[in-house]
């Protein structure tokens, strides 16, 4: 078995590490943290790890203790797996961080967008893009894993079989996209209180959400990214708009049957991805680490349209980092992971 240890345990992404790790056929949870949570036990905070984890207590973090983990995950603040990745980094067998802290290459781009300086160059070269559909061989050879933003898989997974095979442009990309608010994490805030997300559709980190840069470097494509919080727990759906490449001839290349073709022939051998016909559901993703794709040609405008649907908590961020964290073991990709959504 692998001993894992989960840093940052006792929230959202945390709680969903610890959900499929106990159906992974090689991980072994030894160690969780929860800071503002130490000495909780982590089935009194989630009583839905009661049967699988009825003994576990979130502690304080330690690095000896993290340090005899073969592999270890973080599900902390940007800044803390800054400071912490340079500790464990090629002191475990892998280290897989769930925050933005190793996702953008460009360490000049982290003051802009995520208000602080980079100062661990030699581990951000090192680090590997955590989406496997995308970063597959890279992956193979990671120690340490950046496991992409949630809105940043499904951005990525809709657009880049297209900008690859020359469709689209890659200027003037508009990525709409909503997600649960689970996404806002586990702290009490006035934005996920219940009173103010019930019944409400809002909008929000116009022009400036941290993942914009993210799906530029990914895609290749200027984007203008607009998120929007939803009244649901789980979930994202991102509608993508495009305009076909100046190569293109859109009234004989680009059609809704060729955009689906291309898409299905890119994710042929993804055992998580899935291209169909009918419009992408959140519902359909719940709890499965799956990508549902759908895409339109609009002959009376004159754009590409392709949406994708996944779990932000699982293929967005959990379900994603165990997937990507398999590649680089060499374990089965899908092992702890599903397919199949939660329904009804």
């Amino acid at each position: 078995m692998i001993s894992v240890g989960i840093l940052g345990g006792s929230g959202y992404v945390g709680v969903e590490l610890l959900r499929i790790c106990e159906m992974h056929p090689e991980f072994n949870v030894v160690y969780a943290t929860g800071d503002s949570q130490a000495g909780t036990l982590a089935s009194s905070l989630y009583p839905s790890l009661t049967v699988a984890y009825p003994n576990l207590v979130f502690s304080e973090y330690s690095l000896e203790s993290a340090l005899k983990c073969d592999v270890v995950f973080l599900a902390l603040p940007h800044e803390a797996s800054l400071e912490i990745v340079p500790q464990l980094l090629n002191k475990v067998r892998l280290v897989v961080d769930c925050s933005g802290a190793f996702r953008l290459k460009d360490a000049r781009l982290y003051p802009q967008w995520y208000g602080f300086e980079h100062t661990q160059a030699s581990a951000l070269a090192s680090a590997v893009y955590g989406l496997p559909e995308l970063y597959r061989e890279q992956l193979k050879q990671a120690k340490l894993i950046a496991v992409p933003g949630c809105y940043v898989t499904a951005a990525s997974l809709a657009l880049t079989p297209l900008i690859q095979a020359g469709v689209i442009s890659t200027t003037g990309v508009i990525v709409d996209a909503a997600s649960g608010v689970s996404g806002a994490g586990r702290a009490a805030k006035n934005s996920n209180l219940f009173c103010t997300v019930d019944e409400d559709f809002t909008a929000y980190g116009l022009l400036d959400h941290r993942h914009t840069p993210e799906i530029e470097q990914v895609t290749g494509a200027q984007v203008l990214f607009t998120p929007h919080l939803a009244p649901m727990n789980r979930g994202i759906l991102a509608t993508c708009y495009a305009r076909p490449a100046a190569s293109q001839s859109t009234g004989e290349l680009i059609s809704t049957s060729s955009l689906l073709a291309l898409l299905s022939r890119a994710y042929a051998n993804e055992p998580f991805v899935v291209v169909r016909p009918t419009s992408p559901s959140t519902k359909a993703t719940l709890g499965s680490n799956s990508a549902h794709l759908s895409a339109r040609y609009d002959e009376r405008t004159g754009y590409v349209i392709v949406l994708c649907a996944i779990d932000n908590l699982t293929k967005g961020a959990a379900g994603g980092a165990v997937q990507a964290a398999n590649v680089a073991l060499g374990l089965n990709e899908t092992f702890g992971l599903s397919n199949v959504g939660l329904y009804p």
